[in-house]
């Protein structure tokens, strides 16, 4: 088995802002599922599941191994693994031994991205990636240090509070990755580039927006063609397209909170006639609104 892809150093996020504006709009739910502590010889077999995992080790050392994805790495105190995708893979120690500085205590959680629209940071992430202690900056250091500690905790609100604080370790294990990891792809290469950066920035800041071809080549600085096929080539489809999935992606997040009606997000969104909404929402996401109304409500 090989390790992660190396990394380079980590430098300011050139693509905050854009990158900002998409996980403000995100229907993003973060929960911590697992608080788990072992020590002597153990392991935990995690099967391929329906939504992205990590593990935030909290005290000790341990390894994890993936044959799905060909990895293996050792992962210390602090250090956040993150599996985006859901492969399956095993955590174990890497010692039979027991004693005070062995035992190990994980922190285990979901991440479940919009089940219905095709979410770019999903397809973004690679499968697997990590986040170092040793390598991280102050802020992460000091906010898992505090789950570690709600975790250990009896405070009122716990479960609240820590699924919160996971939402946020989250959010700052992607600029991570963002700013650090030379590998990137989709998403990530495109906030790279600076012209097409701008215009996604824009297209997540106001989904709404008259968006059209000549309006987004204009903001890039470029030609319709080189624009297209720049974007394209970045993100893996045309630029309306992308438009219309992140639309459908932001309406899902809308419909869920149950605070709009469905022709109040339909305009929100760019269409001024709900029932062409209704019917672009369906053949995008695969549900009506009114379904995903009721899975929300259900759950």
């Amino acid at each position: 088995m090989s390790a992660l892809p190396s990394s380079v150093p980590s430098r300011p996020c050139a693509v905050a802002p854009a990158l900002e504006a998409l996980l403000l709009q995100s229907n993003l739910r973060v929960d911590i599922v697992a608080e788990l502590q072992y020590c002597g010889s153990w392991f935990l077999e995690e099967p391929r599941y329906h939504c992205g995992l990590f593990h935030l080790v909290g005290s000790g050392a341990c390894r994890m191994e993936s044959k799905a994805l060909g990895l293996s790495m050792e992962l210390a105190a602090g250090d956040l693994v993150v599996l985006p995708h859901g492969d399956p893979h095993r955590l174990r120690a890497l010692a039979p031994a027991c004693g005070e500085d062995q035992a190990t205590s994980l922190i285990c959680g979901e991440l479940h991205f919009p089940a219905h629209a095709r979410h770019p940071l999903s397809h973004a992430l690679p499968p697997c990636f990590a986040v170092r202690s040793g390598e991280a900056g102050e802020m992460f250091r000091q906010l898992a240090a505090m789950m570690v500690q709600v975790s250990q905790s009896r405070q009122a609100g716990r479960q609240v509070l820590l699924n919160k604080l996971a939402d946020t370790l989250f959010a700052l294990a992607v600029c991570d990755y963002a700013s650090r990891n030379a590998e990137r792809q989709g998403l990530f290469a495109a906030l790279t580039d600076a012209r097409i950066c701008k215009v996604l920035h824009a297209v997540h800041e106001k989904p709404g927006e008259a968006w059209t071809m000549p309006a987004m080549a204009a903001l890039a600085c470029m030609s319709r063609s080189a624009f297209a096929e720049r974007f394209t080539q970045l993100m893996h489809m045309p630029p309306m397209q992308y438009v219309t999935q992140w639309r459908v992606s932001v309406a899902e997040r809308l419909l869920r909170e149950r605070q709009l009606s469905v022709a109040a997000i339909g305009e929100r969104m760019g269409y001024n006639s709900e029932a062409a909404f209704r019917r672009l929402f369906k053949r995008v996401s695969g549900m009506s609104p009114g379904a995903v109304r009721a899975d929300a409500l259900a759950a």
